[in-house]
């Protein structure tokens, strides 16, 4: 996802990557992990804080993660705008990207959206063409 700008493309910001496996204490929650978190501005120069949580094979998403994630982006960083995502690494290589948000107590999808990582060998002229007309 990092080396691919995967955050980038699905949030429509450009991304860095702070850390990843960033282990913390929230206060009120205690011990908390978050899998990657990255750094983010828009065109207008609004600023991001992007926790990502992500999980393959049989490993679920958790939206009690998501949530502490939520909290320990407020403490941490309180002068930038959270952005939950969450990954899922699906068959056939493909990536499910999720950006989340809590209302009323409920963590809740704002967007999905999958991808498939491919050579650019193996993607014909036609369709680059059919991607160009697209933006």
């Amino acid at each position: 996802m990092r080396y691919n700008r995967l955050i980038d493309i699905f949030l429509g910001l450009t991304t860095y990557s702070l850390q990843n496996h960033l282990r913390t204490h929230v206060k009120g929650m205690g011990q908390i992990e978050i899998d990657e978190i990255y750094v983010g501005l828009n065109r207008n120069g609004a600023h991001y804080v992007i926790p990502v949580q992500a999980k393959g094979g049989s490993d679920k998403l958790s939206p009690v993660q998501t949530a502490q994630d939520i909290e320990c982006c407020k403490a941490k960083f309180p002068d930038l705008i959270c952005r939950p995502v969450s990954a899922q690494f699906m068959q056939d290589e493909v990536i499910a990207l999720f950006e989340l948000t809590v209302e009323t107590g409920q963590v809740l999808i704002v967007e999905e959206r999958h991808y498939r990582l491919v050579p650019s060998s193996e993607i014909d002229s036609e369709t680059k063409h059919r991607y160009a007309d697209r933006s």
